[in-house]
């Protein structure tokens, strides 16, 4: 039988990768529009990758709730794996 602090730093480690990479993309994206388009240069493509149209695949009516699930999954999973460390002993060990 598995430990509870155990399965929920496992559900953690599950959850980064699938969240981290629309996330990363969202504020990557949205930065760098933001950066080119104060020298007046105007990205659709980058504004379209940005709210999830990812050309032949469209996921803009579910991207941004996607984006936000995502988000609190990893703070939920995140506080779960902090609050059941031992103590005296750090959570990332």
């Amino acid at each position: 039988m598995m430990k509870p602090g155990r399965r929920s730093r496992k559900l953690h480690r599950l959850l980064v990768p699938i969240a981290a990479a629309p996330l990363a993309l969202t504020s990557l994206s949205g930065a760098i529009y933001g950066t080119i388009l104060s020298f007046n240069i105007d990205a659709p493509w980058l504004l379209r990758l940005h709210t999830g149209n990812f050309g032949v695949i469209n996921l803009q009516p579910y991207y941004s709730p996607l984006i936000g699930i995502l988000t609190l999954l990893l703070v939920i999973s995140g506080l779960s794996v902090l609050l059941r460390a031992p103590a005296g002993r750090s959570p990332m060990l």
